[in-house]
């Protein structure tokens, strides 16, 4: 072998096993080509939402345990243990296998992590975003990851609300902010009416 491919490869091959590593309980999933890691405290509805992703057309990378493995330039990837690749747990139901049930295209053997769903049980006395415009993010090993926390709450289609937000991020990357655009108009708006009245 060449030595200029040999110490290519061997450097590719120490920086996957050096790198820093950690494990997140956690479902990730690839929504319209955005890295979705999703949180919350157990039995919130983490896989349920995902085999709903599945279902419609999204692909499932991790369930339960997400390994995360951070790169040389802060970037964040994740796969599932090998034990339970491919694998969802649906309570009632059971262990199911997702290649098996929807085919190759549902799932993925690793991602990089582009976005943080944390879903939480709705709080009455909470006060939610409702414009879009704070953009939170959560720390994994030492990167930061935008983070998007979304209230579970009887009747919400959670899997439609992680396709917008996956959308919305896509859209934010492209310089497309509908909050703050809706900021600027209202703002202008308000700046109108305060010239009539003068």
């Amino acid at each position: 072998m060449a030595t200029t491919i040999l110490t290519s490869r061997i450097t590719s091959f120490l920086e996957r096993r050096l790198a820093p590593t950690t494990t997140i309980h956690g479902v990730l999933c690839d929504v319209y080509g955005v890295g979705m890691l999703i949180t919350g405290s157990s039995g919130i509805g983490k896989s349920e939402t995902a085999l709903e992703l599945v279902k419609r057309g999204h692909r499932l990378i991790a369930d339960d345990a997400v390994e995360i493995r951070q790169t040389s330039d802060f970037q964040l990837h994740g796969t599932a243990p090998e034990l339970i690749r491919h694998l969802l747990e649906i309570r009632g139901v059971g262990i199911i296998n997702v290649m098996t049930l929807f085919g190759a295209g549902a799932v993925r053997n690793n991602k990089r992590i582009t976005l943080v769903v944390r879903l939480e049980a709705w709080q009455q006395d909470k006060q939610y975003d409702r414009l879009g415009l704070d953009e939170e993010t959560t720390r994994i090993i030492d990167t930061d990851v935008p983070l998007v926390t979304i209230p579970v709450r009887p009747g919400r289609n959670l899997a439609v609300i992680i396709e917008v937000a996956a959308m919305n991020y896509r859209l934010k990357q492209m310089g497309l902010n509908a909050a703050l655009q809706f900021t600027n108009k209202l703002t202008a708006t308000i700046a109108e009416d305060m010239d009539d009245l003068d």
